[in-house]
């Protein structure tokens, strides 16, 4: 069964929402080259203990064969998801770096990532970003009611295999609301017209990872970062989104951006 929000519980929705991604905004204005990624984390946690949420990946016992032990997901360069910060890694000129941010708030998540330039990057990672994220919004153009969720994921294949980027299927968009993954599963590559039909109050995550290169998936040895078989750098977009009777309406809007 896919949970349908309704009234209140779309308020808490959208509450959470925008904690997640005011936290991630936060986060993303300290990447500069020379700063570590446990920092980029603890401050992650800062952020989220002032706006009174909590991580939803600290301690998560969902994937690897210890619980998750940081705050936040950070992936470099051919890291696709699930990096860990730590104390030794600092970011370089050129790097590239997903923030990925799932934060509980008042007992409702909010979950959104997205891939940024530590610096200026080369030409062909400029482009791995702005096609991850253009698959995203035609994707996300398809999350309405009536439609499928094969739409979504052959919206974003069909962009993605325009450009000849890799796109990963081992990990996958999913539904969200008082548990991180929710039904549906939301791949980003499928056929249209197939899997789950969507209705108004799904609170969906879609969010393409993708490659210069093969999308194939290796596990690094801390048991929970992935990243890619061949070392090709990856991006990551995701955005909390709500199917409303007018259409796909995104949740995770940080404080900064909302009208006044």
């Amino acid at each position: 069964m896919i949970p349908i929000k309704r009234g209140e519980d779309i308020k808490h929705m959208r509450e959470a929402c925008i904690v997640a991604a005011t936290v991630l905004d936060r986060m993303a204005a300290l990447v500069e080259p020379g700063c570590n990624t446990y920092d980029i984390d603890q401050a992650g946690k800062k952020f989220m203990d002032e706006l009174g949420a909590v991580s939803a990946c600290y301690n998560y016992r969902g994937g690897g064969p210890v619980p998750y032990p940081a705050y936040t997901c950070l992936s470099i360069n051919d890291e696709i998801v699930h990096g860990i910060g730590s104390i030794t890694r600092s970011l370089r000129e050129g790097d590239i770096i997903t923030l990925d941010v799932a934060i509980i708030y008042n007992g409702w998540i909010g979950d959104n990532a997205r891939t940024i330039a530590v610096g200026k990057v080369a030409p062909e990672v400029e482009f791995l970003l702005k096609s991850t994220e253009e698959a995203f919004h035609k994707g996300m153009q398809q999350a309405r009611k009536g439609k499928r969720v094969g739409d979504i994921s052959f919206a974003v294949q069909r962009s993605l295999d325009a450009h000849n980027l890799g796109i990963v299927r081992d990990f996958v968009g999913h539904g969200v609301g008082r548990s991180m993954h929710e039904e549906p599963q939301i791949p980003n590559f499928g056929r249209k017209n197939t899997g789950p039909r969507l209705a108004a109050g799904m609170t969906l995550c879609i969010e393409p990872m993708v490659t210069l290169g093969s999308p194939e998936v290796k596990m690094l040895s801390d048991g929970w970062t992935a990243s890619t078989r061949d070392g090709s750098w990856s991006a990551h977009y995701e955005h909390t989104v709500l199917i409303t009777p007018e259409g796909p309406e995104i949740l995770t809007i940080p404080e900064s951006q909302l009208k006044k």
